[in-house]
């Protein structure tokens, strides 16, 4: 059989807490797993015990006190301090003291069976004494021919009182409250007899309602006529160029926008009418294919639609300009469609024709 070496560490588990314990010396607290692993209890009341029990003698431990050191509220540390009165780990009394005042008085158990046990007798439980530890009668063979001698009993040791609870006398400064009644928990309530089913009167059919007006046409209804197709007012070869390119040219930026040379053909005029009425081919681009439908399924009768009611309006018309003469009397600058005199020169002349009315 091969030696089992002692010495060879120990597997560290595969999942779960796994504690660096470092010896401690001083600045320790023994808590018992009775507190810390309480099923009964919440984890702010564990919490809130493991504290209490590491405090010195005479440590104020009320409310006000606690909630002055946690950051949780007032309501929440009372029903914890409730929850360990509960369940025996405290033990909260009111007793009178010089000059008419009321104390508190804490005390904290870190054993709560242990101490209900020793008051009810009056004392505190004794410890178990281990049998090692008791008695054990020795027999030793006599002489010959001799009655054996008497076992010898030792004494058995003295039983030493299990130590007392820790206790913690507190002065509180709190007004007296009387402790409120926990309310009692109401009787169940007996289950009522079913009501009999009450049958509903069926309305007669005069009273039925008339059906609303159909809001989706009916397929024999007659349609909304087709906006047709836009086409340019004076087409030229460079304008439909232009307009096949950019059609031609849209999967580049959109590329669910592929169309065949036939869609192509007869999307034409609708884009040559755009680009005469003064769309930049990048605006009709965008105009054309931002925000499709998803799915995208018809996509020439989608551009039809698009090109047919978005266009933009034609641009208004010229103002015509009429142009600069020059007088061919005192050559001044005039405007007029034809050459001739500036309206000066037309009066002036007038005037040496007729009488002048003003004598000059």
């Amino acid at each position: 059989m091969d030696t089992q070496q002692v010495s060879a560490p120990s597997r560290a588990p595969s999942a779960g807490v796994v504690h660096i314990n470092i010896r401690l010396t001083d600045g320790y607290t023994v808590i018992s797993n009775r507190l810390s692993q309480h099923r009964g209890l919440s984890l702010l009341a564990i919490g809130l015990g493991t504290y209490i029990q590491s405090l010195p003698d005479g440590w104020r431990i009320g409310v006000k006190a606690l909630a002055a050191r946690f950051p949780e509220s007032e309501v929440r540390i009372a029903a914890a301090l409730r929850e360990l009165e509960q369940h025996g780990f405290l033990r909260r009394t009111r007793e009178r003291v010089g000059g008419g005042r009321l104390a508190t008085r804490t005390e904290s158990y870190n054993h709560p069976e242990a101490a209900v046990r020793g008051r009810g007798r009056g004392r505190p439980a004794a410890p178990v004494v281990p049998a090692a530890a008791r008695a054990v009668p020795v027999a030793a063979a006599g002489p010959a021919g001799g009655p054996a001698p008497e076992p010898v009993r030792e004494p058995e040791p003295a039983r030493v009182p299990e130590p007392e609870p820790v206790r913690v006398a507190v002065l509180e400064s709190e007004p007296v409250r009387a402790p409120l009644p926990e309310p009692e928990p109401e009787p169940e309530p007996e289950p009522e007899p079913e009501p009999e089913p009450v049958p509903v009167p069926v309305p007669a059919p005069a009273l039925v309602p008339a059906p609303g007006p159909r809001l989706v046409p009916t397929p024999t209804a007659p349609r909304k006529p087709r906006v047709p197709l836009p086409a340019p007012q004076r087409p030229t070869e460079g304008l439909y160029a232009a307009a096949a390119g950019l059609l031609a040219g849209l999967h580049r930026t959109a590329p669910l926008f592929l169309l065949s040379e036939e869609d192509v053909r007869g999307l034409v005029p609708g884009v040559a009418a755009w680009l005469e009425r003064g769309a930049r081919p990048d605006a009709v681009r965008a105009a054309i294919t931002d925000d499709p439908p998803v799915p995208l399924r018809q996509t020439a009768k989608l551009l039809r639609h698009r090109l047919a009611t978005l266009i933009p309006p034609p641009p208004p018309a010229a103002v015509p300009v009429v142009p600069l003469q020059n007088c061919d009397h005192c050559d001044r600058a005039f405007r007029s469609s034809v050459p001739g005199r500036c309206r000066g020169c037309r009066d002036a002349r007038a005037c040496a024709d007729a009488p002048c009315p003003t004598g000059s």
